[in-house]
């Protein structure tokens, strides 16, 4: 099937699942759609017992999408433009600090611990895995998903400097969780060559600053064209120019594309450079042509992370390593944060109970998927691959849908 074969069908499924959820479900687009294709998958795996031909075709579907090149070298590029661009810029600076270590030491800390973790019970469950490939596993488990998280925040209603820290460390800590991850993938192709401590801290380094770099200039060029004309047409396709040329760019120099897109739109989004180079109409047309890409974006990315049931190796073995794993996930990532937290919060007004609510509000998302269809078979990619899902259903479904009353509870508790 030809690329706009594909596109066609995904987005009439979006459409339709899309309704289904509005007119019916009424939860966020993204736990909804993804539960429509769930239990749609789940209805054509049993009626394909009695005849295969609507599971054949949707496995046949599944098997023409690259989901990993797909998201993580196409659409992630968007939606992270898209999300740094409604990012509260003021705020984001104000936390820039705690947002740092969250996206940084938290990450790379989480990483750390699930693996060492998840390494000896794995083998305790009679699974042939190695330290690394559980690292492996901890780098792409440990970045939250600002797409998964964003509108349940703004629905609740929570608090903008708590919104600001959750969103803005998904923002960051999914450039820098690629790049970790990337990081210990070379290393893991090569387990008998000799580390060098040097080589990978230059890869890091190039991957991330530039990244920042090449974002930041991105979004000075893009704020310079854009105040020189007042052209709402024109203006933009420039934001959508950055973003698609920024990404190649990137791609060529061995750049982090999430990094520079997110840092591109903090830059073209910030309410000062709203004022010198967007009029009113061109503001308002940038604003929506960017949350619709978000929207259309959003609901194919949760279509396909439904339907990428079909692709797994449902071995009972693999389910019960996939929930011994969410508690340790969940444990990891509240260790990781408690240190920063607590750092900060002398310093800077935070919310009570904010490592928890950190922590349960840190969703899993498509880009743990993508990297773990990334792996080999040598990485025990089925095992990986099967615990990923599960984490990230669970993460989606049930911290996604407790999120919100917990954050009204607790931030109503304290207020009053």
């Amino acid at each position: 099937m030809d690329y706009f074969g594909i596109a066609s069908i995904l987005v009439v499924i979006s459409a339709l699942f899309g309704y289904i959820n509005v007119k019916f479900l009424k939860l966020p687009i993204t736990i909804g759609l993804m539960l429509i294709t769930i239990v749609f998958t789940m209805g054509a795996v049993v009626i394909g017992q009695f005849d295969d031909t609507i599971l054949q075709t949707e496995r046949e579907f599944i098997s023409n999408i690259n989901f990993g090149t797909l998201l993580l070298d196409v659409m992630l590029s968007f939606l992270l433009f898209a999300g740094a661009l409604h990012t509260n810029f003021d705020q984001l600076k104000i936390q820039r600090w705690p947002i740092l270590a969250f996206a940084t030491i938290g990450v790379l800390g989480s990483t750390l611990l699930v693996g060492a973790i998840m390494y000896p019970l794995l083998t305790a469950m009679g699974f042939n895995v190695t330290f690394i490939h559980c690292l492996l596993f901890g780098a792409l488990i440990s970045p939250t998903d600002p797409i998964a998280v964003l509108g349940i925040l703004k629905k609740v209603g929570a608090p903008k400097k708590l919104e600001t820290k959750i969103v803005g460390e998904s923002l960051f800590n999914d450039g820098v969780g690629v790049v970790i991850f990337l990081t210990i993938y070379a290393i893991a192709k090569k387990p008998n060559a000799a580390i060098e401590v040097s080589e990978i801290a230059t890869l890091f380094i190039q991957e991330v600053g530039g990244g920042i770099l090449l974002g930041g200039l991105l979004g000075w060029i893009a704020y310079r064209l854009m105040k020189s004309i007042d052209n709402y047409e024109v203006e933009v396709i420039i934001t959508l120019a950055a973003v698609m040329g920024g990404t190649l760019l990137a791609h060529k120099l061995h750049l982090s594309a999430p990094l520079a897109m997110v840092t591109a739109g903090l830059i073209v989004g910030n309410d000062t450079i709203r004022e010198t180079s967007m009029s009113e109409v061109t503001e308002a047309y940038v604003d929506k042509f960017w949350e619709l890409i978000d929207v259309l974006l959003n609901t194919i990315l949760f279509v396909m992370i439904g339907m990428e049931m079909l692709v797994l190796a449902l071995d009972t073995s693999y389910l019960y390593a996939g929930l011994i794993a969410i508690p340790v996930i969940l444990a990891c990532r509240y260790i990781s944060l408690f240190a920063p937290v607590k750092i900060f919060a002398k310093r800077l007004d935070f919310v009570p109970k904010t490592t928890l609510i950190m922590t349960w509000g840190g969703l899993r998302g498509g880009i743990s998927i993508a990297l773990a269809l990334s792996l080999t078979v040598d990485m025990n990619k089925d095992l990986f691959l099967v615990m990923t899902y599960i984490v990230v259903i669970v993460s989606i479904v049930g911290q996604g849908l407790t999120v919100g009353p917990i954050i009204k509870r607790i931030t109503k508790k304290y207020s009053s």
